[in-house]
C-alpha cells in the first residue's frame, strides 16, 4: 500500500503547485473513516481507494483528482456524506465525490437493469466533468486486479464482462491506450483463461530464446534512420494476449499468420520526420500492400495519432512499424490525461475530442429505458472504425460496417431523419450501402421523407438506432391514436351515442389516465376493445353489437363471392377510413392476401400491433371467426394527389427459353409497374413458374398489368396469387 508521504512526493514529482496539506487531509480522513473495513482479500479496505489514487498519479493528474480518489468510496461506505466532504475539502471536490458516488446508489433492481443503469448515470456524471470517469476507471482497474480474490465465478464473470463492454471502450474513447489494453487483458484472464494461456505459450516460443531478436530488429530500424540523417528513437513492445487473440478471431486468421504480435515504434522529432521516415523504410523494406494507415493526416476520434504500416523487414521479418512524435506518442498511451484539459475551465462536450460524448447525450435522450441505452452505446463504442469524407472535406468517423444511414445521422439527426438516398464516390448508391475508407459521402434529402422501420435493421450506430426508434416510438404512438379516436367514434356511433371530447375527459377516472389520447392509444393498439369501452362509459347498458364487419361476413362472405357485392352504403359510410395511416406501423397490409385499393377489405385487430387489413374473402379470416371483438368495418379513402404504392403478388409460367425473363420484366415496365421481389417456385424442362410482388396504385393497375402479361407469347399463365 502506498504511504501517505510516497503519494505526495509523487504528485509533487509532476505538479509544482500541489496542495499537499489538502491531500494529506484526504488521506488522514478516509483511512479513519474507513477504519476497520476489510476488502474480499483480506487487505484493509482502505488499500483500494489509495491505489486508485496511484493510477491516477501514474496518469499525472491535477491535485483534486487524486484527492477524490481518496475519498470516492467514504460516502458510499462509511458515515462520511456529501456535505462534510464539500465542508472540509470545497465544492469541487464534493461534486466530483458525488458523480462517482451516484453510480453505486442503486438497490432491489435486477442486475441488468443496476448495469444499464449505473451506466446511464455514469454518462450524465462525466458529461459535466471528465475526472469522474477518470477516477472511475482508476476504481475499475483496481477491482480488476484484485477481481481473484471474490469467491463467487459469477459475479466475476459478470465484472469481468461488464468491463470489456464498457469500461474497456471508455478507456479506447478517452485515448488511454494502456489503460484499455490492461482491463481488457485482465476480464480477458477471467473469461477464457484457456485461451489466453494458449495465447502465451504461443508467444514463449516464438520468442523462447530469442530476447535479442527484438533488439537486433530495433537496431537494424536505427541505424536505417540514422544513416539516412534523421534521429530516431527505437522501441518495440509484445502485444497483450487479448489483443492477439481478438484480431484472430476477428480476421480469422492463425496465431502463425499474425505479422503484428510486437509493435516497433520509431519516435522522432516533428511530423514532417515522421514522413520522412515512412519513406525511408518503405524505400528499405518492401511494404505489405493494404496495410499501411494515415492516422496523423486524419485522427481517431479519440485524437490518435501515428503512421502504421507493415513491411518485409530486418531477417525477413513481416514486422508491423508506428511513427510518431514524441506529444504523439504520449496521447497514445495517456490519451486525455495528456492534455491537461480537465485543468483548464473548459466543459469536457467542448472540441472535437468529445464528440463522442455529445453523441452518448443523444442517445440518452432517445433511448426509451436504460437498457436500450445501454444496448445503443455499445454500438456507439466500437472501436474498429472507418474514415469518410463530407464534400466539403470534414472527416467522419463511424464504426466498420457503418452505412449511408448511419453517415447521416453522424452529421445530424435532422439529416438522419430526412435521408432519401446518398452518393458514394459521386454515385449513386443505397441508403444501406456499407462504406469504407476513404469514401465521400453526400446525402440526399427530402422535406417530405422520414426513417423506415426497416433502416433499424442494418445501421450499427448507437446515434442513428436510438434516433430512428425515437422517432418511430413518436410515429407509431400517433398512429395508434389516430387510429383509436377513429375507432372510438365509430362505436359511440353504432350504440346511438354522442361522441365529443367532452365525455372523453369526463371518463379519465375510470381508466386512470391523464388524457384521452391514452385511452385512443390502447384501442389503437387493440389492447381495448370499443366493446370494453362501452362497457365502461355506460355501465348500465350491457348489450353492444358486434362488429357489422364481423356479422355481414358471416352472413353474406358466400352471396359475395357469387355476386362479387360489397359493403353497402351503411356499412361503407361508417366504416373507419385508413385514409392518412402509414402501413407497418398501426395499419399492416396482410401478406396472405396483399389486399390493394378496389378490394374489398375487413380489419382484424391484432392486440399490441393495431390493424392488420385483409381482403374481405381472404381464407385466413376463418382463424378468427370465433373473436368477434377483433372484426372492424375499415374502408380505403385514398389522397387523389398521393395515392400511395401497394404490392400485388402475381403467379405466372414462362417460356425456359433466351429472353422470357426479359419479356416479363419489359411488360411490368410498359404498365408502369415495378417489381419488388421475385421468386422461382417451380422449373422444368420448358417452362419456369414464377412469384412475382409487383408495387401497383391499386386493383385495376394490377389487372391491366396481368391482362398484358396474358397476351404476351412467352408467358403461358399469368394470375393474382393469394397467400
Amino acid at each position: 500500500m502506498i504511504r501517505q508521504f510516497e503519494l505526495v512526493e509523487r504528485v509533487a514529482e509532476y505538479d509544482s503547485h500541489v496542495d499537499e496539506d489538502l491531500l494529506n487531509r484526504a488521506y488522514v480522513f478516509s483511512m479513519k473513516a474507513h477504519g476497520s473495513q476489510l476488502r474480499a482479500s483480506g487487505d484493509p479496505y482502505f488499500s483500494h481507494p489509495v491505489e486508485v489514487a496511484g493510477i491516477l498519479a501514474d496518469y499525472k493528474l491535477d491535485c483534486a483528482t487524486i484527492v477524490t480518489a481518496l475519498l470516492h468510496d467514504t460516502v458510499e461506505d462509511t458515515l462520511a456524506t456529501i456535505e462534510q466532504i464539500k465542508e472540509l475539502f470545497g465544492e469541487d471536490i464534493g461534486r466530483l465525490v458525488d458523480g462517482v458516488t451516484k453510480l453505486a446508489k442503486l438497490e432491489l433492481q435486477p442486475e441488468a437493469s443496476q448495469q444499464a443503469e449505473n451506466f446511464r448515470k455514469l454518462v450524465l456524471a462525466m458529461s459535466d466533468d471528465i475526472r469522474v470517469l477518470l477516477v472511475k476507471l482508476a476504481d475499475r482497474l483496481h477491482n480488476m486486479q484484485t477481481l481473484n480474490f471474490l469467491s463467487s465465478k459469477e459475479k466475476r464473470q459478470r465484472i469481468a464482462t461488464e468491463t470489456m463492454e464498457i469500461y474497456a471502450p471508455l478507456a479506447e474513447r478517452l485515448g488511454m491506450q494502456r489503460l484499455k489494453q490492461e482491463l481488457e487483458d485482465l476480464a480477458f484472464a477471467e473469461q477464457n483463461p484457456d485461451a489466453r494461456e494458449s495465447v502465451l505459450r504461443r508467444l514463449d516460443f516464438l520468442y523462447e530464446g530469442g530476447e535479442n531478436l527484438q533488439e537486433r530488429i530495433n537496431a537494424e530500424l536505427e541505424d536505417t534512420c540514422e544513416m539516412a540523417g534523421i534521429p530516431v528513437e527505437v522501441a518495440s513492445r509484445v502485444k497483450t494476449p487479448y489483443s492477439i487473440w481478438h484480431k484472430m478471431q476477428r480476421d480469422h486468421v492463425t496465431f502463425e499468420q499474425l505479422s503484428d504480435t510486437v509493435a516497433f515504434r520509431l519516435i522522432v522529432d516533428t511530423v514532417a520526420d515522421c514522413y520522412q521516415v515512412l519513406g525511408v523504410v518503405h524505400g528499405r523494406y518492401k511494404m505489405v500492400p493494404g496495410r499501411f494507415k494515415d492516422y496523423i493526416s486524419t485522427p481517431k476520434s479519440n485524437n490518435y495519432q501515428s503512421l502504421h504500416t507493415t513491411v518485409i523487414g530486418p531477417e525477413n521479418r513481416r514486422i508491423e512499424v508506428q511513427i510518431r512524435t514524441p506529444m504523439m506518442h504520449r496521447v497514445a498511451e495517456m490519451g486525455v490525461a495528456a492534455h491537461w484539459q480537465y485543468k483548464q475551465d473548459v466543459g469536457p462536450s467542448d472540441g472535437g475530442q468529445y464528440g463522442w460524448l455529445q453523441g452518448l447525450l443523444e442517445i440518452l435522450e432517445n433511448a426509451q429505458n436504460p437498457e436500450e441505452f445501454l444496448e445503443h452505446t455499445k454500438l456507439e463504442m466500437y472501436s474498429d472504425q472507418v474514415f469518410c469524407f463530407t464534400p466539403r472535406g470534414s472527416v467522419i468517423a463511424l464504426p466498420r460496417g457503418a452505412t449511408s444511414v448511419d453517415f447521416a445521422y453522424a452529421l445530424h439527426t435532422d439529416i438522419g431523419h430526412s435521408c432519401v438516398g446518398s452518393k458514394v464516390n459521386g454515385r449513386v448508391a443505397p441508403l444501406r450501402t456499407q462504406l469504407r475508407n476513404g469514401d465521400q459521402v453526400e446525402i440526399l434529402r427530402s422535406k417530405k421523407a422520414a426513417p423506415e422501420p426497416s433502416w433499424e435493421s442494418f445501421v450499427v450506430t448507437g446515434k442513428a438506432r436510438a434516433a430512428i426508434r425515437r422517432f418511430i416510438r413518436a410515429e407509431r404512438r400517433e398512429e395508434y391514436r389516430k387510429l383509436g379516436r377513429a375507432i372510438a367514434e365509430k362505436a359511440f356511433r353504432e350504440s346511438s351515442h354522442e361522441f365529443s371530447d367532452r365525455v372523453m375527459e369526463n371518463v379519465l377516472p375510470v381508466f386512470d389516465v391523464p388524457t384521452a389520447d391514452e385511452i385512443y392509444i390502447e384501442l389503437g393498439q387493440g389492447n381495448l376493445t370499443s366493446r370494453k369501452l362501452l362497457a365502461k362509459i355506460f355501465p348500465g347498458e350491457r348489450r353492444w353489437r358486434a362488429s357489422s364487419a364481423f356479422g355481414a361476413i358471416n352472413r353474406m362472405i358466400p352471396a359475395r363471392l357469387r355476386r362479387g357485392g360489397g359493403h353497402s352504403e351503411r356499412n361503407a359510410e361508417h366504416a373507419i377510413p385508413i385514409r392518412g395511416l402509414t402501413p407497418g406501423l398501426a395499419v399492416h397490409y396482410a401478406e396472405c392476401c396483399h389486399p390493394l385499393p378496389g378490394d374489398r377489405i375487413v380489419g382484424i385487430v391484432v392486440p399490441g400491433r393495431g390493424i392488420d387489413i385483409h381482403t374481405i374473402d381472404c381464407a385466413k379470416l376463418a382463424d378468427h371467426s370465433d373473436d368477434r371483438d377483433s372484426w372492424i368495418d375499415v374502408r380505403w379513402d385514398l389522397d387523389p394527389d398521393d395515392p400511395g404504392i401497394y404490392v400485388g403478388r402475381i403467379n405466372t409460367v414462362v417460356s425456359n427459353q433466351p429472353g422470357s425473363l426479359s419479356s416479363l420484366s419489359s411488360v411490368i415496365a410498359k404498365n408502369m409497374g415495378n417489381i419488388s421481389n421475385l421468386k422461382v417456385t417451380d422449373r422444368s424442362a420448358d417452362f419456369f413458374e414464377l412469384q412475382v410482388d409487383v408495387e401497383v396504385a391499386d386493383l385495376k393497375h394490377l389487372t391491366d398489368i396481368i391482362a398484358a402479361l396474358r397476351a404476351t407469347p412467352d408467358i403461358s399463365l399469368a394470375e393474382r396469387l393469394r397467400g
